[in-house]
């Protein structure tokens, strides 16, 4: 690969990402397994696939986007590679007696049951396997490429991930940034087995500081990771930590109520970034040369701007609490930023929108984008928003549908 690994914030200039099409994977759920597959509803793969088509197109236009399924075959065509990504998986989901028979398969077909699952053979495989229908599991997840790793400045942190039907995922992008970005991947698990990070919960907010989510994915041994790491590595460094609730599922992660919109501008789930109801505790891990200071902070806004981050947030759902609360569930906050001041997020938070409007920026069409008709680098501020209803159902938005891989630099 000619892309170089390269983040240093959520809003320079977008030259590279990691998407994947949503495929049959998201149809092999039932009302049985939906909450093991980490659903709370059966998504429309028809409808979906219209939806994803506006949204994947808009980074075709703007930008040098690589799909998961295409990344992976090329790995498989490599017989070592294939042999460390197929053991791996079969260990993950114990069905190791599979292992030799898939390696027999080309790698467009392994790539295909690696995502999609392997089904159980009547007759063929043990009886175990036979209630689950699928013996190697689908990841149903895997169109949420933000999650399993984060591009964080020039290395890869690949995240152990909370929910063993998603530990694939990690396996599958730590072996694509490795082998094909040639880049040096951390595991935080190798270093304190019981560290628990998600790409959700990990925003690269300048050159010398993290902003991290804790919660029902992202634990303080995590966090206690990443401060060690940057300790011995930075003599200056800053860490933001927000505490998010454990319930509702749409608080699984900070993006769900914070992201960048440019350098001036956020989006915000107001009652917990500004206002701290529940009592969430925020503090600022400050590093100084090789020390780490805790310090409490009043809320979220508060730490931003005693960082010098100096940011307007925008309300998602606008002023409304019942708003609020109703835009927030289907990821009225998880935008994302193609350039500065250029994101891109759902249109069915009409409030969200409407507010985003009301202080600058322009609503375009992702399909107009997609047509040719508009681009968001024609505009100084701009939301490029794209229709969904079944997307949504699947907990995330357009940061946790992203992989970047490299971005501009920022001047702050």
């Amino acid at each position: 690969m000619e892309t170089k690994v390269n983040i240093t914030s959520e809003i320079g200039k977008l030259n590279a990402v990691i998407l994947h099409k949503p495929g049959v994977e998201i149809e092999r759920m039932t009302p049985e397994n939906i909450h093991s597959a980490l659903y709370s509803d059966i998504l429309n793969k028809r409808i979906v696939d219209s939806e994803y088509a506006n949204f994947c197109g808009v980074f075709e236009k703007c930008t040098t986007t690589y799909y998961v399924t295409d990344l992976l075959k090329q790995l498989l065509k490599d017989e070592q590679l294939r042999m460390e990504i197929v053991s791996k998986s079969c260990k993950y989901d114990s069905c190791e007696y599979l292992i030799d028979e898939l390696l027999q398969h080309t790698p467009e077909q392994l790539a295909d049951e690696l995502i999609t699952g392997f089904a159980y053979r009547k007759g063929k495989d043990p009886d175990i396997y036979e209630t689950e229908r699928y013996i190697l599991k689908p990841l149903y997840n895997l169109f949420f490429t933000r999650d399993a790793s984060s591009s964080i400045y020039n290395q890869v942190l690949i995240h152990p991930m909370s929910y063993q039907v998603r530990k694939r995922e990690s396996l599958i992008f730590d072996s694509i940034f490795r082998n094909l970005f040639k880049c040096e991947t951390i595991h935080p698990q190798r270093y304190v087995s019981t560290a628990g990070t998600e790409g959700g919960d990990t925003l690269i907010a300048r050159h010398d500081t993290l902003f991290i989510g804790t919660g029902s994915r992202t634990n303080k041994n995590g966090i206690n990771f990443l401060v060690e790491k940057f300790r011995k590595e930075r003599p200056q460094f800053n860490i933001l930590v927000q505490e998010l609730p454990q319930t509702p599922e749409s608080f699984i992660h900070l993006d769900m109520v914070f992201t960048f919109l440019d350098k001036h501008y956020c989006m915000a789930y107001k009652p917990i970034i500004a206002q701290n109801l529940g009592n969430l505790h925020t503090y600022h891990i400050k590093i100084d040369n090789g020390e780490a200071k805790y310090i409490e902070k009043t809320n979220f806004l508060q730490g931003l701007k005693d960082l010098g981050f100096d940011m307007k947030p925008i309300s998602c759902g606008g002023d409304e609490y019942w708003n609020q609360q109703r835009e927030q569930w289907h990821s009225g906050a998880n935008f994302f930023a193609l350039d500065q001041g250029k994101v891109i997020g759902y249109s069915r938070n009409n409030n969200t929108i409407e507010a985003m409007n009301n202080a600058g920026f322009e609503v375009l069409k992702a399909a107009d984008v997609v047509a040719g008709k508009d681009s968001p680098f024609d505009h100084k501020m701009c939301v490029v928003t794209f229709d969904a209803c079944e997307l949504p159902r699947g907990g995330g938005g357009a940061r946790c549908m992203t992989m970047p891989v490299n971005r501009d630099e920022v001047e702050w």
